[in-house]
């Protein structure tokens, strides 16, 4: 049991401090609390780190996909290639749009899309291949843009849980067509909730500034002449993100290199030591030198008979102060979503199911400290040493 000198570790916990609440004060003591100039303050920094020629800030990384697909005219009949193993927005996106997610099984190593399924799944309808960079762990992008160029596919990264992961020296998000991002609390950043749309491609950057601004075709600093002064030439949405949250985003993007040096060093202390727990299998970070990890998590597979256990490590875990996750709860053919609306069998994408239903993921954010590895280790252990005792 916790003890009552013992902190609770949090699973995730945003790191606010006094810069952030400083800024969004000035933001609410003005008059400008959209179409201001800190969204486009936001979009700057952004795109100078991960290198893009385009950021467009959006109301959350759903809001990012959704407009994706919106760019590249996805629509009813076409099919886009998306990996079991992620959170339903990615697979949600493409329905939104009319489009059919095809589901892809994980590989076993790292979690990631399985590149020696993918082509195989690819028809006449395929109009693109829709990519997850699992828990910071960057997929290999020069496999999968050979496959894309070969069939002239559009390619959308999911870099949700990504930001600051690297192939090849090269940001994802700007491998393929499209790359969009989540500043969920818990993820690298955050603005409350928000997302951004990165790109190289003048024609998206254009398509997607539109139509998450309801189809409009001038922006309302710059470009009217008064504020009724406009056309529409999209059909379009209202996802764009408000200066209170953009803000937020301009003070944590000064913080992002010391939370990625501090996510990397505890990723590291904390792989090395659940990695010697009998029962305990961490997923792998790396396929070569030429892929950089963001570490988001460390998702841990739970091996026979442990394994059968997880939810009760989970709770024994939570008694003792120690906050996990799960990434994810069901792969996307399993959830009764997509199973009733294209017939999946359960477990028709076999690897990506057990990683959901046997696996955990242990904290490795910035509010995580080395005395804190040494404990969730240590919690680990003695938590499967007294289960195995009670049989």
């Amino acid at each position: 049991m916790q003890t009552e000198t013992q902190k609770t570790i949090p699973f995730g916990k945003p790191i606010i401090g006094d810069e952030e609440r400083r800024a969004v004060a000035d933001v609410l003591a003005g008059t400008t609390l959209t179409h201001g100039p800190k969204v486009k303050e936001f979009e700057a920094a952004f795109a100078e780190f991960t290198g893009a020629e385009h950021a467009i800030a959006t109301a959350t990384c759903m809001a990012a996909l959704h407009l994706a697909y919106l760019a590249i005219d996805l629509g009813p009949g076409d099919e886009v290639i998306v990996p079991a193993q992620t959170h339903v927005a990615t697979a949600h996106a493409v329905e939104a749009c009319g489009g059919k997610p095809v589901f892809c099984d994980a590989e076993p190593r790292t979690g990631n899309i399985d590149l020696d399924l993918l082509e195989g799944l690819i028809t006449e309808r395929t109009r693109a291949i829709s990519l997850v960079h699992y828990i910071g762990k960057p997929v290999d992008m020069r496999r999968v843009m050979e496959i894309a160029r070969k069939h002239d596919l559009y390619v959308v990264e999911d870099c949700a849980v990504a930001l600051g992961a690297r192939v090849d020296d090269v940001h994802v998000g700007l491998h393929g067509d499209i790359g969009c991002f989540s500043f969920y609390p818990v993820k690298h950043i955050t603005t409350g909730e928000g997302g951004m749309v990165i790109t190289r491609r003048d024609d998206i950057a254009e398509r997607v500034s539109k139509q998450r601004a309801f189809g409009i075709d001038k922006n309302v600093l710059a470009d009217r002449r008064h504020t009724g002064a406009y056309e529409i030439e999209y059909l379009g949405l209202n996802y764009r993100l408000a200066e209170v949250n953009a803000a937020m985003g301009v003070e944590q993007m000064k913080r992002l290199p010391g939370f990625l040096e501090h996510r990397e060093r505890i990723h590291g202390l904390l792989h090395a030591a659940l990695s010697e727990i009998d029962g305990v299998a961490p997923l792998d970070s790396d396929h070569d030198g030429h892929l950089r990890a963001s570490h988001y998590c460390i998702v841990a597979m739970l091996e026979p008979p442990l394994d059968a256990r997880r939810e009760e490590l989970i709770e024994r875990l939570k008694a003792k102060g120690i906050g996990t996750s799960v990434y994810y709860p069901k792969s996307l053919p399993d959830t009764a979503y997509y199973r009733g609306r294209y017939g999946y069998e359960p477990g028709s994408c076999p690897v990506a199911t057990r990683i959901s239903t046997t696996s955990v993921a242990f904290p490795v954010g910035p509010h995580v400290e080395e005395d804190d590895v040494v404990r969730i280790a240590a919690s680990v252990k003695e938590t499967i040493s007294e289960m195995q005792a009670n049989g």
